[in-house]
């Protein structure tokens, strides 16, 4: 394959549209232009090194990343299930910002299969795949849902934020953990699907907020770009958020998700956005103190609904826990499939109980 650097732009170069940029950590924001046709595998350049990326439609690899220019007539998504195995941080050649140089990549010895190889290995990982995007697709239905039935242009009565969700300010050191996997709830995860990282916590560098019971994570970093975390947590792990999140726990016997349905409305969100503080737009905060005194609707007002919000809210977690653990099998059929430890029949059969 051929690797090329990305196109630099700007947030104030870019016009409303549907066309996905594609930054080191994921989709970052959208454009009215497309540089690359689909499909398209992109890779984290600077800042972000080696996590890679996948597009079933035409987008802007951004100059934070290298795309994959020419396939040479292989398997587009074997290509980007096969660079996720590579570990490319022995690669960072930046200073102070990681970066990754193409023409260190190119050069990398490696044992390459023939092309009905790579369709029947990319077939069986993207039949999870495809399967998990179902999942999401479900989990996003059922969020709207549960957001019209919590409008605030249903329900009239108005409270406060404080009186019906406190602030968890429990703080964790990771380097002072065990080295067991946790699990991550950071900005880059949520932008990137809703699924926090199941990483080692010596791979955290600064202190985190604890989350040990089910929680809404509102971001406080630049509310324009809304990120509302309805979390409960895997009791199997640790479960660590970024301090960029408030953790919201859920009072007055509500669940989370009746919580989650009023914090995630778009006029509460709207006027988080005009109390920001900061100079940098993209760095903007806005005030713990300010969200806990904002108004929402008061989930008291819709009871007769609560139960089809909580019903949706189940539905959500099943969709998204069976995701966790075809997202779990993906990553562990990958390197065996890649290494010929496992044979693609075999592994064929294991996908075909789970899709």
């Amino acid at each position: 394959m051929t690797l090329q650097r990305g196109f630099d732009i700007t947030k104030s170069q870019q016009n409303p549209g549907d066309v996905p940029v594609v930054s080191s950590g994921g989709i970052s924001s959208f454009h009215d232009t497309a540089m690359v046709s689909s499909p398209g595998v992109v890779m984290g350049r600077k800042g972000t090194l080696g996590k890679v990326f996948y597009l079933d439609r035409d987008y802007w690899p951004h100059d934070t990343t290298l795309w994959v220019k020419d396939f040479k007539g292989n398997d587009p998504r074997f290509v980007y299930y096969f660079l996720g195995t590579l570990n490319f941080l022995g690669m960072d050649v930046g200073s102070s910002n990681p970066t990754l140089n193409r023409n260190h990549v190119h050069p990398v010895p490696i044992v390459w299969p023939s092309l009905p190889v790579q369709q029947s290995i990319s077939g069986i990982l993207g039949a999870l795949d495809e399967k998990i995007a179902v999942n999401e697709r479900i989990a996003a239905s059922a969020d709207e849902l549960a957001l019209t039935l919590a409008s605030s242009e249903r329900w009239e009565k108005r409270i406060r934020l404080g009186e019906i969700a406190a602030l968890s300010k429990v703080q964790q050191v990771p380097q002072e953990m065990s080295d067991d996997l946790v699990d991550h709830y950071s900005l880059p995860a949520f932008d990137a699907g809703k699924a926090p990282e199941r990483c080692s916590p010596l791979s955290i560098k600064s202190g985190k907020f604890v989350v040990d019971s089910p929680a809404v994570l509102l971001s406080k970093l630049n509310p324009e770009i809304p990120r509302v975390w309805d979390v409960v947590p895997d009791n199997s792990v640790p479960s660590l958020a970024s301090t960029e999140f408030l953790v919201l726990v859920p009072g007055l016997e509500l669940s989370t998700h009746d919580l989650w349905s009023v914090v995630a409305q778009r006029k509460f969100l709207e006027v988080l956005a005009s109390k920001v503080t900061g100079t940098s737009k993209s760095h903007q905060r806005v005030r713990p103190a300010e969200v806990l005194e904002t108004e929402v609707v008061d989930p008291r007002e819709f009871r007769e609904v609560g139960v089809q919000i909580r019903d949706l809210a189940q539905s959500i977690l099943v969709a998204r826990r069976e995701s966790k653990t075809l997202a779990t099998l993906r990553d562990t059929l990958l390197p065996q499939l890649m290494s010929g430890r496992i044979r693609v029949k075999d592994a064929e059969k294991i996908v075909e109980d789970h899709v």
